[in-house]
Protein backbone atom coordinates (compact mmCIF):
# COMPACT_ATOMS: atom_id res chain seq x y z
CA UNK A 1 0.00 0.00 0.00
CA UNK A 2 1.29 3.52 -0.84
CA UNK A 3 1.63 5.79 1.99
CA UNK A 4 -1.26 7.95 2.87
CA UNK A 5 1.15 10.83 2.11
CA UNK A 6 2.42 9.90 -1.19
CA UNK A 7 -0.87 9.08 -2.98
CA UNK A 8 -3.98 11.89 -3.26
CA UNK A 9 -6.70 11.86 -1.04
CA UNK A 10 -10.10 13.60 -1.52
CA UNK A 11 -10.09 16.82 0.75
CA UNK A 12 -13.73 16.27 0.58
CA UNK A 13 -13.54 13.00 2.71
CA UNK A 14 -10.05 14.83 4.84
CA UNK A 15 -11.57 18.25 5.50
CA UNK A 16 -14.99 19.24 4.55
CA UNK A 17 -17.35 16.08 4.28
CA UNK A 18 -18.52 14.46 8.21
CA UNK A 19 -17.97 10.70 9.33
CA UNK A 20 -21.58 10.00 8.69
CA UNK A 21 -21.87 11.45 5.34
CA UNK A 22 -18.42 9.56 4.61
CA UNK A 23 -19.46 6.50 5.97
CA UNK A 24 -22.38 6.06 3.91
CA UNK A 25 -20.20 6.65 0.42
CA UNK A 26 -17.42 4.17 2.15
CA UNK A 27 -16.33 0.79 0.26
CA UNK A 28 -17.35 -1.06 3.22
CA UNK A 29 -21.11 0.42 3.20
CA UNK A 30 -21.43 -0.03 -0.20
CA UNK A 31 -20.07 -3.64 -0.30
CA UNK A 32 -22.12 -4.50 2.97
CA UNK A 33 -25.46 -2.95 1.31
CA UNK A 34 -24.64 -6.02 -1.88
CA UNK A 35 -24.66 -8.60 0.77
CA UNK A 36 -27.66 -7.48 2.59
CA UNK A 37 -29.26 -7.19 -1.03
CA UNK A 38 -28.26 -10.68 -2.34
CA UNK A 39 -29.47 -12.10 1.50
CA UNK A 40 -32.56 -10.45 0.35
CA UNK A 41 -33.00 -11.75 -2.58
CA UNK A 42 -32.04 -15.52 -1.52
CA UNK A 43 -34.68 -15.10 1.38
CA UNK A 44 -37.36 -13.64 -1.29
CA UNK A 45 -36.72 -16.85 -3.23
CA UNK A 46 -36.35 -19.71 -0.11
CA UNK A 47 -40.05 -17.92 0.79
CA UNK A 48 -41.25 -18.28 -3.38
CA UNK A 49 -40.24 -21.77 -3.41
CA UNK A 50 -37.10 -22.31 -4.80
CA UNK A 51 -34.72 -24.67 -3.46
CA UNK A 52 -32.11 -22.52 -0.87
CA UNK A 53 -31.91 -23.86 2.71
CA UNK A 54 -31.91 -22.63 6.17
CA UNK A 55 -28.69 -23.34 6.43
CA UNK A 56 -27.67 -21.44 3.38
CA UNK A 57 -29.15 -18.08 4.66
CA UNK A 58 -28.18 -18.86 8.63
CA UNK A 59 -23.87 -18.71 6.86
CA UNK A 60 -24.71 -15.40 4.53
CA UNK A 61 -26.93 -13.94 8.06
CA UNK A 62 -23.57 -14.70 10.04
CA UNK A 63 -20.87 -13.41 7.15
CA UNK A 64 -23.29 -10.43 6.36
CA UNK A 65 -20.07 -7.03 7.72
CA UNK A 66 -17.48 -7.22 5.24
CA UNK A 67 -14.15 -7.83 6.76
CA UNK A 68 -10.95 -6.28 5.83
CA UNK A 69 -9.82 -9.60 4.81
CA UNK A 70 -12.98 -9.77 2.35
CA UNK A 71 -12.25 -6.40 1.04
CA UNK A 72 -8.75 -7.87 -0.08
CA UNK A 73 -10.12 -10.82 -1.19
CA UNK A 74 -12.36 -9.23 -3.40
CA UNK A 75 -9.32 -6.72 -4.41
CA UNK A 76 -7.64 -10.15 -5.33
CA UNK A 77 -10.66 -11.11 -7.62
CA UNK A 78 -11.09 -8.37 -9.05
CA UNK A 79 -7.80 -7.60 -10.76
CA UNK A 80 -8.46 -10.97 -12.59
CA UNK A 81 -11.87 -10.77 -13.18
CA UNK A 82 -12.06 -7.19 -13.97
CA UNK A 83 -15.57 -7.43 -12.86
CA UNK A 84 -16.16 -5.67 -9.27
CA UNK A 85 -19.63 -7.06 -8.92
CA UNK A 86 -18.34 -10.90 -9.40
CA UNK A 87 -15.15 -10.10 -7.60
CA UNK A 88 -17.72 -9.88 -4.38
CA UNK A 89 -19.29 -12.56 -5.07
CA UNK A 90 -16.57 -14.74 -5.14
CA UNK A 91 -14.88 -12.95 -2.24
CA UNK A 92 -18.91 -13.81 -0.20
CA UNK A 93 -18.20 -17.32 -1.38
CA UNK A 94 -14.89 -18.05 -0.15
CA UNK A 95 -16.38 -16.57 3.30
CA UNK A 96 -19.99 -19.09 3.16
CA UNK A 97 -18.90 -21.89 0.78
CA UNK A 98 -22.56 -23.72 1.02
CA UNK A 99 -24.37 -20.09 0.20
CA UNK A 100 -21.96 -20.04 -2.79
CA UNK A 101 -24.04 -21.82 -5.85
CA UNK A 102 -27.35 -19.96 -4.52
CA UNK A 103 -25.60 -15.99 -4.33
CA UNK A 104 -26.75 -13.76 -7.26
CA UNK A 105 -28.92 -16.01 -7.89
CA UNK A 106 -30.99 -14.71 -11.29
CA UNK A 107 -29.66 -11.24 -10.75
CA UNK A 108 -27.50 -8.90 -12.84
CA UNK A 109 -24.99 -6.62 -11.87
CA UNK A 110 -27.65 -3.82 -11.77
CA UNK A 111 -30.15 -5.62 -9.43
CA UNK A 112 -27.64 -5.33 -6.74
CA UNK A 113 -25.45 -2.04 -7.70
CA UNK A 114 -28.60 0.11 -8.48
CA UNK A 115 -30.59 -0.71 -5.26
CA UNK A 116 -27.13 -0.18 -3.47
CA UNK A 117 -26.76 3.24 -4.63
CA UNK A 118 -30.52 4.53 -4.27
CA UNK A 119 -29.94 2.96 -0.56
CA UNK A 120 -26.83 5.42 -0.70
CA UNK A 121 -28.93 8.64 -2.09
CA UNK A 122 -32.37 7.96 0.21
CA UNK A 123 -29.20 7.78 3.06
CA UNK A 124 -27.80 10.67 1.69
CA UNK A 125 -30.79 12.74 1.41
CA UNK A 126 -31.65 12.00 4.90
CA UNK A 127 -28.86 13.36 6.42
CA UNK A 128 -28.45 16.04 4.38
CA UNK A 129 -32.79 17.20 5.22
CA UNK A 130 -31.52 17.01 8.17
CA UNK A 131 -28.88 19.30 8.23
CA UNK A 132 -30.83 21.76 6.07
CA UNK A 133 -33.16 21.83 9.39
CA UNK A 134 -30.20 22.40 11.91
CA UNK A 135 -28.96 24.83 9.74
CA UNK A 136 -32.48 26.55 9.36
CA UNK A 137 -32.49 26.69 13.03
CA UNK A 138 -29.65 27.96 13.57
CA UNK A 139 -30.28 31.35 11.23
CA UNK A 140 -33.45 31.52 12.73
CA UNK A 141 -32.12 31.77 16.34
CA UNK A 142 -29.69 34.74 15.15
CA UNK A 143 -32.99 35.97 13.39
CA UNK A 144 -34.86 36.26 17.13
CA UNK A 145 -32.02 37.72 18.51
CA UNK A 146 -31.64 40.76 16.13
CA UNK A 147 -35.34 40.72 14.63
CA UNK A 148 -35.16 44.70 15.93
CA UNK A 149 -32.14 46.24 14.80
CA UNK A 150 -32.64 48.29 11.66
CA UNK A 151 -29.97 47.73 8.93
CA UNK A 152 -29.80 49.26 5.92
CA UNK A 153 -31.31 47.27 2.92
CA UNK A 154 -29.84 46.94 -0.39
CA UNK A 155 -30.95 46.34 -3.97
CA UNK A 156 -28.36 46.30 -6.79
CA UNK A 157 -25.96 46.38 -3.74
CA UNK A 158 -27.03 50.40 -4.14
CA UNK A 159 -28.74 51.54 -0.64
CA UNK A 160 -32.45 50.71 -0.28
CA UNK A 161 -35.15 50.61 2.40
CA UNK A 162 -33.95 49.62 5.84
CA UNK A 163 -35.06 46.33 6.80
CA UNK A 164 -33.55 44.60 10.33
CA UNK A 165 -30.70 42.43 10.65
CA UNK A 166 -33.23 39.80 11.87
CA UNK A 167 -35.74 40.03 8.92
CA UNK A 168 -32.54 39.44 6.44
CA UNK A 169 -31.45 36.42 8.34
CA UNK A 170 -34.86 35.09 8.36
CA UNK A 171 -35.10 35.21 4.61
CA UNK A 172 -31.52 33.10 4.24
CA UNK A 173 -33.51 30.38 6.03
CA UNK A 174 -36.87 30.79 4.35
CA UNK A 175 -34.70 30.22 0.89
CA UNK A 176 -33.14 27.06 2.61
CA UNK A 177 -36.69 25.99 4.00
CA UNK A 178 -37.97 26.02 0.21
CA UNK A 179 -35.15 23.98 -0.77
CA UNK A 180 -35.68 21.51 1.99
CA UNK A 181 -39.14 21.32 1.04
CA UNK A 182 -38.39 20.08 -2.96
CA UNK A 183 -36.06 17.59 -1.53
CA UNK A 184 -38.69 15.66 0.58
CA UNK A 185 -41.32 15.64 -2.45
CA UNK A 186 -38.29 14.10 -4.07
CA UNK A 187 -38.77 10.12 -4.21
CA UNK A 188 -36.44 7.88 -4.38
CA UNK A 189 -37.56 4.42 -5.46
CA UNK A 190 -35.51 1.04 -5.61
CA UNK A 191 -35.01 -0.34 -8.83
CA UNK A 192 -36.34 -3.74 -7.57
CA UNK A 193 -35.01 -6.99 -9.21
CA UNK A 194 -35.68 -6.88 -12.97
CA UNK A 195 -32.60 -9.05 -15.04
CA UNK A 196 -30.64 -8.04 -17.61
CA UNK A 197 -32.71 -5.93 -19.65
CA UNK A 198 -35.56 -4.95 -17.28
CA UNK A 199 -37.84 -7.48 -18.58
CA UNK A 200 -37.44 -9.58 -15.43
CA UNK A 201 -36.82 -12.34 -18.44
CA UNK A 202 -34.14 -14.76 -15.69
CA UNK A 203 -36.66 -14.52 -12.77
CA UNK A 204 -39.58 -15.05 -14.92
CA UNK A 205 -36.99 -18.31 -15.90
CA UNK A 206 -36.98 -19.59 -12.32
CA UNK A 207 -39.92 -19.55 -11.08
CA UNK A 208 -42.35 -20.16 -14.44
CA UNK A 209 -44.95 -17.80 -13.37
CA UNK A 210 -45.79 -13.52 -13.23
CA UNK A 211 -47.62 -14.01 -10.62
CA UNK A 212 -44.81 -15.57 -8.41
CA UNK A 213 -42.03 -12.90 -9.67
CA UNK A 214 -44.48 -9.99 -8.60
CA UNK A 215 -44.35 -11.88 -5.17
CA UNK A 216 -40.54 -12.88 -5.39
CA UNK A 217 -40.31 -8.64 -5.46
CA UNK A 218 -42.53 -7.67 -2.65
CA UNK A 219 -40.69 -10.18 -0.58
CA UNK A 220 -37.45 -8.88 -1.25
CA UNK A 221 -37.90 -5.39 -0.27
CA UNK A 222 -39.44 -6.95 2.77
CA UNK A 223 -36.44 -9.06 3.14
CA UNK A 224 -34.34 -5.90 2.50
CA UNK A 225 -36.03 -4.17 5.58
CA UNK A 226 -35.63 -6.56 7.80
CA UNK A 227 -31.71 -7.12 6.88
CA UNK A 228 -31.15 -2.97 7.09
CA UNK A 229 -29.20 -2.40 10.62
CA UNK A 230 -26.61 0.49 9.31
CA UNK A 231 -26.70 4.28 10.84
CA UNK A 232 -26.93 2.02 14.86
CA UNK A 233 -30.57 0.33 13.26
CA UNK A 234 -32.05 3.06 11.92
CA UNK A 235 -34.25 1.98 9.01
CA UNK A 236 -35.15 3.62 6.09
CA UNK A 237 -37.73 5.89 5.51
CA UNK A 238 -40.80 3.81 5.70
CA UNK A 239 -42.37 5.30 2.24
CA UNK A 240 -39.81 4.35 0.26
CA UNK A 241 -39.70 0.32 1.34
CA UNK A 242 -42.46 -0.40 -1.26
CA UNK A 243 -41.92 1.89 -4.02
CA UNK A 244 -40.48 1.08 -7.09
CA UNK A 245 -39.68 2.50 -10.88
CA UNK A 246 -42.74 0.68 -12.72
CA UNK A 247 -40.54 0.82 -15.64
CA UNK A 248 -36.64 0.10 -16.16
CA UNK A 249 -34.15 -0.80 -18.57
CA UNK A 250 -30.97 -2.61 -17.57
CA UNK A 251 -30.71 0.16 -14.47
CA UNK A 252 -32.87 2.70 -12.87
CA UNK A 253 -33.47 5.92 -14.37
CA UNK A 254 -30.49 8.34 -14.83
CA UNK A 255 -32.64 11.07 -15.23
CA UNK A 256 -33.37 10.48 -11.29
CA UNK A 257 -29.73 11.38 -10.59
CA UNK A 258 -30.53 14.84 -12.10
CA UNK A 259 -33.25 15.58 -10.32
CA UNK A 260 -31.22 14.76 -7.14
CA UNK A 261 -28.20 16.84 -7.87
CA UNK A 262 -30.26 19.75 -8.95
CA UNK A 263 -31.91 19.82 -5.57
CA UNK A 264 -28.84 19.66 -4.01
CA UNK A 265 -27.17 22.20 -6.61
CA UNK A 266 -30.28 24.02 -5.29
CA UNK A 267 -29.79 23.96 -1.99
CA UNK A 268 -25.73 24.28 -2.54
CA UNK A 269 -26.94 27.97 -4.50
CA UNK A 270 -29.17 29.37 -1.36
CA UNK A 271 -25.68 28.81 1.00
CA UNK A 272 -23.28 30.21 -1.40
CA UNK A 273 -26.03 33.55 -1.56
CA UNK A 274 -25.87 33.51 2.43
CA UNK A 275 -22.38 32.86 2.15
CA UNK A 276 -22.05 35.76 0.10
CA UNK A 277 -24.11 38.21 1.82
CA UNK A 278 -22.32 37.81 4.92
CA UNK A 279 -19.01 38.23 2.94
CA UNK A 280 -20.30 41.71 1.37
CA UNK A 281 -21.31 43.03 5.48
CA UNK A 282 -17.95 41.84 6.27
CA UNK A 283 -16.36 44.43 4.46
CA UNK A 284 -19.01 46.81 5.65
CA UNK A 285 -17.77 46.16 9.25
CA UNK A 286 -21.30 44.53 9.89
CA UNK A 287 -21.17 41.37 10.38
CA UNK A 288 -18.35 39.00 11.54
CA UNK A 289 -18.31 35.24 11.21
CA UNK A 290 -16.91 33.66 14.45
CA UNK A 291 -12.73 33.73 14.56
CA UNK A 292 -11.04 31.82 16.85
CA UNK A 293 -8.21 33.13 19.24
CA UNK A 294 -5.48 32.04 17.61
CA UNK A 295 -6.65 31.68 13.98
CA UNK A 296 -4.28 33.93 11.42
CA UNK A 297 -6.43 35.64 8.92
CA UNK A 298 -3.34 36.62 6.53
CA UNK A 299 0.03 35.28 6.43
CA UNK A 300 1.47 38.65 4.86
CA UNK A 301 -1.33 41.21 6.96
CA UNK A 302 -1.70 40.29 10.80
CA UNK A 303 -4.62 42.99 11.05
CA UNK A 304 -6.64 40.58 8.77
CA UNK A 305 -9.85 38.79 9.88
CA UNK A 306 -10.80 37.02 6.58
CA UNK A 307 -14.23 35.85 6.44
CA UNK A 308 -12.35 32.48 5.81
CA UNK A 309 -15.74 29.82 6.60
CA UNK A 310 -17.94 31.32 4.22
CA UNK A 311 -15.01 31.51 1.67
CA UNK A 312 -15.09 27.71 1.88
CA UNK A 313 -19.05 27.83 1.78
CA UNK A 314 -18.86 29.12 -1.50
CA UNK A 315 -16.14 27.08 -3.03
CA UNK A 316 -17.55 23.78 -1.80
CA UNK A 317 -20.84 24.68 -2.95
CA UNK A 318 -19.97 26.34 -6.51
CA UNK A 319 -18.65 22.96 -7.19
CA UNK A 320 -21.83 21.33 -6.46
CA UNK A 321 -23.97 23.40 -8.64
CA UNK A 322 -21.43 22.22 -11.67
CA UNK A 323 -21.51 18.73 -10.87
CA UNK A 324 -25.31 18.68 -11.80
CA UNK A 325 -24.45 18.99 -15.68
CA UNK A 326 -22.39 15.49 -15.45
CA UNK A 327 -26.02 14.09 -14.34
CA UNK A 328 -28.12 15.68 -17.64
CA UNK A 329 -25.30 14.26 -19.93
CA UNK A 330 -25.43 10.43 -18.38
CA UNK A 331 -28.80 10.58 -18.63
CA UNK A 332 -29.13 12.07 -22.34
CA UNK A 333 -26.40 9.19 -23.33
CA UNK A 334 -28.27 6.23 -21.84
CA UNK A 335 -28.14 4.19 -25.26
CA UNK A 336 -31.33 2.25 -25.26
CA UNK A 337 -31.33 -0.37 -22.25
CA UNK A 338 -28.59 0.83 -20.67
CA UNK A 339 -24.82 1.83 -21.83
CA UNK A 340 -21.57 1.72 -19.44
CA UNK A 341 -19.88 5.01 -20.08
CA UNK A 342 -22.37 6.35 -16.82
CA UNK A 343 -20.76 4.22 -14.03
CA UNK A 344 -17.25 5.92 -13.85
CA UNK A 345 -18.91 9.23 -14.11
CA UNK A 346 -21.34 8.41 -11.30
CA UNK A 347 -18.57 7.40 -8.86
CA UNK A 348 -17.64 10.65 -8.93
CA UNK A 349 -20.39 12.88 -9.03
CA UNK A 350 -23.14 11.35 -6.51
CA UNK A 351 -20.57 10.68 -3.50
CA UNK A 352 -18.86 14.26 -4.29
CA UNK A 353 -22.04 16.28 -4.96
CA UNK A 354 -23.12 14.84 -1.29
CA UNK A 355 -19.90 14.83 0.48
CA UNK A 356 -19.49 18.99 -0.66
CA UNK A 357 -23.01 19.83 0.05
CA UNK A 358 -22.58 18.40 3.61
CA UNK A 359 -19.30 19.68 4.20
CA UNK A 360 -20.85 23.21 3.66
CA UNK A 361 -24.22 22.51 5.62
CA UNK A 362 -22.02 21.93 8.54
CA UNK A 363 -19.55 25.32 7.90
CA UNK A 364 -23.25 26.58 7.57
CA UNK A 365 -24.49 25.65 10.81
CA UNK A 366 -21.02 26.89 12.82
CA UNK A 367 -21.01 30.58 11.06
CA UNK A 368 -24.67 30.81 11.75
CA UNK A 369 -24.07 29.61 15.44
CA UNK A 370 -21.44 32.19 16.17
CA UNK A 371 -22.24 35.38 13.75
CA UNK A 372 -21.16 38.54 15.38
CA UNK A 373 -23.21 41.63 14.87
CA UNK A 374 -21.12 45.22 14.89
CA UNK A 375 -24.33 47.33 16.17
CA UNK A 376 -22.87 50.12 16.00
CA UNK A 377 -21.51 49.87 12.31
CA UNK A 378 -24.76 48.70 11.46
CA UNK A 379 -26.06 51.95 12.66
CA UNK A 380 -23.57 54.26 11.57
CA UNK A 381 -23.69 52.81 8.14
CA UNK A 382 -27.98 53.21 7.95
CA UNK A 383 -28.11 56.85 9.74
CA UNK A 384 -25.55 57.73 7.03
CA UNK A 385 -28.07 57.12 4.30
CA UNK A 386 -31.62 57.39 6.20
CA UNK A 387 -31.99 61.23 5.50
CA UNK A 388 -32.47 60.21 2.04
CA UNK A 389 -34.89 57.79 3.05
CA UNK A 390 -36.63 60.13 4.64
CA UNK A 391 -36.99 62.82 2.96
CA UNK A 392 -40.67 61.38 1.27
CA UNK A 393 -42.20 61.32 4.77
CA UNK A 394 -40.50 64.85 5.40
CA UNK A 395 -42.26 66.08 1.95
CA UNK A 396 -45.62 64.88 3.24
CA UNK A 397 -45.24 66.55 6.24
CA UNK A 398 -44.48 69.93 4.22
CA UNK A 399 -47.40 68.89 1.69
CA UNK A 400 -50.09 69.16 5.21
CA UNK A 401 -48.57 72.25 6.35
CA UNK A 402 -49.56 73.85 3.02
CA UNK A 403 -46.76 73.94 1.33
CA UNK A 404 -47.15 73.04 -2.66
CA UNK A 405 -45.60 69.39 -2.97
CA UNK A 406 -44.16 70.26 -6.80
CA UNK A 407 -42.08 73.09 -4.93
CA UNK A 408 -41.05 70.85 -1.76
CA UNK A 409 -40.11 68.20 -3.87
CA UNK A 410 -38.06 70.42 -6.16
CA UNK A 411 -36.22 71.97 -3.23
CA UNK A 412 -35.40 68.22 -1.89
CA UNK A 413 -33.99 67.31 -4.75
CA UNK A 414 -31.40 69.91 -5.16
CA UNK A 415 -30.30 69.38 -1.08
CA UNK A 416 -29.99 65.97 -1.75
CA UNK A 417 -27.97 66.14 -4.75
CA UNK A 418 -25.72 69.05 -3.11
CA UNK A 419 -25.52 66.79 -0.73
CA UNK A 420 -24.49 63.72 -2.03
CA UNK A 421 -21.72 65.77 -4.44
CA UNK A 422 -20.32 66.60 -1.09
CA UNK A 423 -20.21 62.84 0.06
CA UNK A 424 -18.88 61.26 -2.98
CA UNK A 425 -16.94 63.81 -4.55
CA UNK A 426 -15.49 65.97 -1.07
CA UNK A 427 -15.19 62.91 0.99
CA UNK A 428 -17.39 64.61 3.89
CA UNK A 429 -20.38 63.42 5.71
CA UNK A 430 -23.68 63.73 5.15
CA UNK A 431 -25.07 66.98 5.88
CA UNK A 432 -28.35 66.96 3.87
CA UNK A 433 -30.06 67.17 7.48
CA UNK A 434 -28.52 70.27 8.52
CA UNK A 435 -28.99 71.69 4.50
CA UNK A 436 -33.21 70.79 5.47
CA UNK A 437 -33.46 72.55 8.48
CA UNK A 438 -32.48 75.38 6.62
CA UNK A 439 -34.76 75.35 3.53
CA UNK A 440 -37.75 77.67 4.11
CA UNK A 441 -39.92 75.38 2.44
CA UNK A 442 -39.59 72.72 5.14
CA UNK A 443 -40.07 75.32 8.30
CA UNK A 444 -42.05 74.03 10.72
CA UNK A 445 -41.23 70.26 9.84
CA UNK A 446 -40.06 68.15 12.35
CA UNK A 447 -37.15 67.10 10.55
CA UNK A 448 -35.65 64.67 13.39
CA UNK A 449 -38.95 63.23 14.01
CA UNK A 450 -38.86 61.14 11.05
CA UNK A 451 -34.96 59.81 11.82
CA UNK A 452 -36.48 56.40 13.80
CA UNK A 453 -35.17 53.66 11.64
CA UNK A 454 -37.91 51.63 12.86
CA UNK A 455 -40.43 53.74 10.58
CA UNK A 456 -38.94 52.43 7.88
CA UNK A 457 -38.99 48.85 8.23
CA UNK A 458 -42.10 48.13 7.39
CA UNK A 459 -43.33 44.49 8.56
CA UNK A 460 -39.93 43.18 8.96
CA UNK A 461 -40.20 42.29 13.23
CA UNK A 462 -43.77 40.71 12.12
CA UNK A 463 -42.20 38.46 9.16
CA UNK A 464 -39.57 37.41 11.17
CA UNK A 465 -41.61 36.45 14.41
CA UNK A 466 -44.26 34.78 11.87
CA UNK A 467 -41.56 32.43 10.10
CA UNK A 468 -40.17 31.31 13.31
CA UNK A 469 -43.71 30.30 14.79
CA UNK A 470 -45.25 28.84 11.42
CA UNK A 471 -42.19 27.31 10.61
CA UNK A 472 -39.30 27.16 13.06
CA UNK A 473 -40.78 26.28 16.02
CA UNK A 474 -42.99 23.03 14.63
CA UNK A 475 -39.38 22.08 13.50
CA UNK A 476 -37.53 22.35 16.63
CA UNK A 477 -40.73 20.44 18.27
CA UNK A 478 -40.24 17.62 15.73
CA UNK A 479 -36.37 17.33 16.41
CA UNK A 480 -36.49 17.76 20.45
CA UNK A 481 -32.63 18.10 21.26
CA UNK A 482 -30.78 16.11 18.44
CA UNK A 483 -30.57 19.40 15.57
CA UNK A 484 -27.11 19.56 17.40
CA UNK A 485 -26.15 16.60 17.27
CA UNK A 486 -25.86 16.12 13.78
CA UNK A 487 -21.54 15.87 13.35
CA UNK A 488 -19.22 18.26 13.62
CA UNK A 489 -18.89 21.24 11.88
CA UNK A 490 -15.44 22.61 11.42
CA UNK A 491 -12.80 20.43 9.58
CA UNK A 492 -10.35 21.94 8.47
CA UNK A 493 -9.89 25.42 6.98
Amino acid sequence: MPNPHDTYTSPLASRNASPEMCKIWSPRHKFTTWRKIWLAVAEAQQACGLDISDEQLDEMRSTLEVTDEDMEAAAKYERELRHDVMAHVHAWGDRCPKARPIIHLGCTSQDVVCNGDLVNLMLSKELVEEKIDRCIDSLSRFAETNKSTPALGFTHYQPAQPVTVGRRAAGWAYDLYECKLRLTRLCIAYRGMRGATGTQASFLQLFGDAEKVDNFEKAFLLNLEMNWSDREGKLPPSDYLQETFDLTGQTYPRVLDTMVLADLASTASVLHKIATDIRLLSNRKEIDEPFGKSQIGSSAMPYKRNPMKCERICGLTRFVMNLVGNAYDTAATQWLERTLDDSSNRRLSLPEAFLALDGALDLMHTVASGLIVNEAMVKRNLMAELPFMATENIMMEAVKLGRDRQDVHEAIRVLSHEAGYAVKQEGKDNDLLDRLKSEPLLEGVDIDAHLDPMQYVGRSVEQTERFIKEVVEPLRERYGDQLDALGSADRGV
